[in-house]
């Protein structure tokens, strides 16, 4: 009866020591929740690809787990409901938006909005117009009297539009009616001269169109740059095939972000990790070659406590306004 006892008195301890090792195991991990784009989209293979480094750099101590988005407005949006696990990414322009009250969030104002902080830049939505060497377009005046494709519904779409009417092309292109997937098909057959796309550089299609058809991808002027109100972005020369000079374009920046509702060690987890991991993502997907410290510029308003902590001792130059 007393061995009994013993084994007893043994194995209960030993189930306390187990729990107790899992418990803290347990408390080790950080779990958070990264919310960008749409499934199959490259911001979602972006959110992929930064969970995958997150885990390997903290070696396993953050675990990010990746959330469909319908768009970078519902993902602001969350904040109102979500805590301190809460990753999103979204262009600057909106959280100033949000926090403001105008635009797609005039009547939907909340105080969280307040608390949104800044994280670490992720490739921008790069402008990207593409015309044939035979069309003879090397700037945007040799548009005029050409056919382009701009697509439907998308940033770059909206964008193209935008800038036929800044430089005063506006009825004097013919916009081909057809969706953006079939550019580089048409461009070869000669359907159309070019086409306008925006996403992360290098684009899948545009290296495709400058892979199988001569191209020029156009530069804008500073002062074209400054008209569309738009951050300026340099595409260095040799990104895409029979480009030997850099391309002077526009972007719309994409930023990671969370709120004041995260714990400064998390946070400074995160963006240490991010940047430290960047070099090898920039090897499996050249994507990430386009972010470097440059873009902390297009940051606007407060970066978060643990993110700043990072960056003062990396040596990163922050504005004013981050801190």
């Amino acid at each position: 009866m007393f061995r009994s006892a013993i084994k007893a008195t043994l194995a209960s301890a030993l189930a306390v020591g187990v729990a107790a090792t899992a418990a803290t195991a347990a408390s080790a991990e950080t779990r958070v929740t990264y919310k960008s784009a749409k499934a199959g989209s490259s911001y979602y293979q972006m959110g992929v690809e930064i969970a995958e480094a997150i885990k390997k750099g903290t070696h396993g101590k953050i675990i990010m787990t990746i959330e469909e988005s319908q768009g970078s407005v519902q993902n602001v949006m969350e904040v109102r409901a979500r805590g301190g696990d809460y990753v999103f990414t979204t262009p600057p322009a909106l959280v100033g938006a949000a926090q403001m009250g105008t635009g797609a969030f005039k009547g939907k104002g909340d105080p969280k909005f307040a608390d949104i902080r800044g994280l670490f830049p992720i490739p921008s939505l790069t402008m990207h117009f593409v015309m044939s060497k035979a069309s003879g377009a090397q700037d945007f005046a040799g548009m005029e009297g050409k056919t382009i494709l701009l697509g439907k519904g998308s940033f770059g779409a909206t964008e193209g539009e935008k800038y036929l009417g800044l430089f005063s092309l506006d009825g004097k292109v013919k916009i081909a009616d057809a969706e953006l997937s079939n550019a580089v098909a048409a461009l070869k057959n000669g359907q159309i001269d070019g086409f306008v796309t925006a996403g992360s550089w290098p684009a899948p299609n545009v290296l495709e169109a400058a892979a199988s058809v001569d191209v020029n991808i156009l530069s804008l002027t500073p002062e074209q740059i400054a008209e569309t109100k738009r951050a300026p972005l340099t595409i260095p020369a040799g990104v895409y095939a029979g480009q030997d000079k850099d391309i002077l374009t526009t972007s719309l920046p994409v930023v990671a972000y969370t709120t004041t509702a995260m714990d400064e060690e998390a946070a400074y987890q995160l963006t240490k990790t991010f940047w430290q991991q960047k070099e090898a993502m920039s090897g499996s997907a050249p994507w990430w070659k386009g972010v470097d410290k440059s873009l902390m510029a297009n940051i606007a308003g407060k970066l978060h406590p643990g993110a700043i902590r990072y960056y003062k001792e990396a040596g990163f130059e922050l504005a004013e306004g981050q801190m």
